[in-house]
């Protein structure tokens, strides 16, 4: 019942102001500090498990119908796509019989996403099928996103490759604030 009203509320938010509300839910549990977009598609959202703090911006596409985890913190910035399933192989290859398949369809690709906290996925990336990224991974705008990677990683390109770590760049930071780095090592370490 919960989700269906977060459904009614957003849409009404989305038809009377278009702005982003703090407080939605998730398996259950509130979210008082998470906030979704009212342009943001959610498909299948019961299987969309939400960390707090989580933001998913404007204009994304989010289908979880095999799994999806944002967890704490989790930035989703705009025009983004996270699916867990592709099937256009399955259509080149069965055509017209795609519809009334019995069975496992070939070609079909499936999987969970599992996004680490506080990690950050820059505007028009597409996350795909199975994808695992550590904690405080930083997606770069336009990347492609396929596979798994470890905690930290900086991803880039089409497709993806690792190409750097967060904490190189958050030492700089750090360095002329250290006033934050309590905040910062109480999730990184």
């Amino acid at each position: 019942m919960r989700a269906w009203l977060n459904r009614l509320r957003r849409r009404l938010v989305r038809l009377l102001l278009h702005r982003m509300l703090f407080g939605e839910a998730s398996q259950g549990k509130g979210l008082a500090n998470t906030r979704i977009a009212p342009s943001s598609c959610l498909e299948h959202e019961e299987q969309l498990q939400l960390g707090d703090h989580v933001f998913i911006g404007a204009f994304n596409f989010i289908e979880a119908s095999g799994g999806i985890s944002l967890h704490e913190g989790v930035q989703i910035t705009s025009h983004c796509v996270l699916t867990t399933h592709s099937s256009h192989r399955s259509l080149r290859l069965l055509g017209r019989a795609y519809v009334d398949w019995r069975g496992a369809r070939p070609g079909w690709v499936a999987g969970p996403i599992e996004v680490g906290a506080w990690s950050f996925i820059g505007p028009h990336s597409l996350i795909e099928p199975g994808t695992r990224l550590g904690r405080g991974t930083l997606v770069k705008a336009y990347s492609r996103v396929r596979g798994h990677f470890p905690d930290f990683a900086v991803l880039e390109g089409n497709p993806a490759v690792q190409v750097g770590d967060t904490r190189e760049l958050d030492a700089r930071w750090l360095a002329e604030h250290p006033e934050l780095l309590a905040h910062h090592e109480a999730w990184s370490k």
